[in-house]
């Protein structure tokens, strides 16, 4: 008995050819999904931005009598009060903080980091200041995002935050949630009810005044 073999034939060339695209495509899109951050992982950024700030707050006081940049002196002998833009507050505190880039959150789209200390301006910043923290009261609101909302509009860019107003976080940054830091150093993700019911309410004044970049 004679027995036949059929013959297999291979792939065509059209066929190898749309094999290859889809492993592009395929592998396009993985290097697409693993190059960009993802929202957790630029909240971590901005946690670990905060935390470098509200360390640098810590060791500016320890060596200026306990007090922080909003409640001291320049060199000129003036105190630094609410008209003070945010930019010089985060100048003072430059040998502290090391690096232009902590002031800036990589979730930020809006505010771009500055090349250095000498090119800093409020465009570069992510972050507002708490005028009335001090070292001296841990639960103070030190700094944060600067997504933070009373509803209502800043003077000079000045926001109050109390217990009896509607605060909270725009989608500007972080998908409506923020990162804040108090006065202990500490920095804590919040969402906005949060934001209302503990760290407003453990806060020691009544109104908190914000400075926003």
């Amino acid at each position: 008995m004679k027995i036949s073999f059929q013959k297999r034939s291979g792939l065509t060339l059209i066929e190898v050819l749309a094999i290859i695209a889809m492993l592009v495509i395929a592998a396009f899109i993985l290097l697409h999904k693993l190059a960009k951050p993802n929202e957790k992982h630029l909240r971590f950024t901005c946690d670990n931005n905060l935390k470098q700030v509200g360390l640098s707050f810590r060791i500016y006081a320890g060596d200026n009598r306990d007090r922080y940049p909003m409640n001291s002196s320049t060199n000129n002998g003036s105190m630094v009060n609410e008209m003070t833009p945010v930019y010089k507050y985060f100048l003072m505190l430059s040998n502290e903080l090391g690096t232009v880039k902590a002031v800036t959150c990589p979730d930020d789209k809006k505010q771009k980091a500055a090349a250095d200390f000498t090119t800093l301006s409020n465009s570069n910043i992510s972050y507002f200041i708490g005028l009335d923290a001090h070292e001296t009261f841990p639960q103070s609101i030190l700094s944060g995002d600067r997504n933070i909302t009373n509803g209502l509009p800043a003077k000079r860019g000045i926001l109050g935050l109390t217990t009896n107003q509607m605060v909270g976080f725009t989608g500007e940054i972080h998908n409506k949630q923020g990162n804040i830091a108090i006065g202990d150093g500490s920095v804590q993700q919040v969402s906005s009810a949060r934001l209302r019911s503990e760290i407003i309410q453990n806060s020691p004044f009544a109104t908190n005044r914000i400075k926003l970049p």
